[in-house]
């Protein structure tokens, strides 16, 4: 997905997000009941929800799966998503995972190669969710819906895993550079 088409995404599920969760601020009251679904429930529960299908609709057009596993992504990033509780726009989920200054990663590097080498939808709810709790549910919304996006895919998986480790060691600058239109 070019850089574009990754921010258009991103910003399509987090404004997704955000209208699934309770704003009292805006006097808005959100979707509560399938958030809590989300959370509960499995890939096949997700993509019972009629938010996922919502999702679904906004992201499909950047999604380059077929049909059927475009579908199950939105099911992935709709079951990921709901675990966030706050967005954290000033970085990535993976700089958020690594170090901080003289603070220790707030995630394992071995915890992290693990995270980097899951693959398949249902290892990927599982490690997703864990590294959201491990975030203390904090996270950038839309970096962790493009990067789910591409995670099971090939070539641009590998693209991704890889921009995540650079990020994880604060070396995101030294990350080799894709094309503007990498497929």
């Amino acid at each position: 997905m070019t850089r574009d088409e990754e921010r258009k995404l991103a910003d399509a599920a987090r404004f997704w997000w955000q209208q699934l969760r309770p704003d009292l601020s805006r006097n808005h009251k959100g979707d509560p009941g399938a958030l809590a679904r989300l959370r509960r429930g499995g890939l096949q529960e997700a993509a019972l929800e009629p938010a996922t299908a919502d999702l679904y609709r906004r992201i499909k057009p950047f999604l380059r799966d077929a049909q059927l596993d475009a579908f199950e992504t939105a099911a992935l990033i709709a079951a990921v998503l709901a675990h966030v509780r706050d967005h954290d726009p000033r970085q990535s989920v993976a700089r958020a995972a690594g170090a901080q200054g003289h603070n220790d990663a707030r995630v394992s590097p071995l915890r992290f190669r693990k995270i980097l080498a899951t693959r398949g939808k249902p290892d990927c709810l599982i490690a997703f969710r864990r590294l959201i709790a491990l975030l203390s549910q904090t996270a950038n919304a839309g970096d962790l819906a493009a990067s789910l996006a591409e995670w099971n895919q090939d070539g641009a998986g590998d693209r991704r895993r890889t921009r995540w480790a650079f990020d994880y060691y604060d070396a995101g600058a030294l990350a080799p550079r894709e094309s503007q239109d990498a497929a």
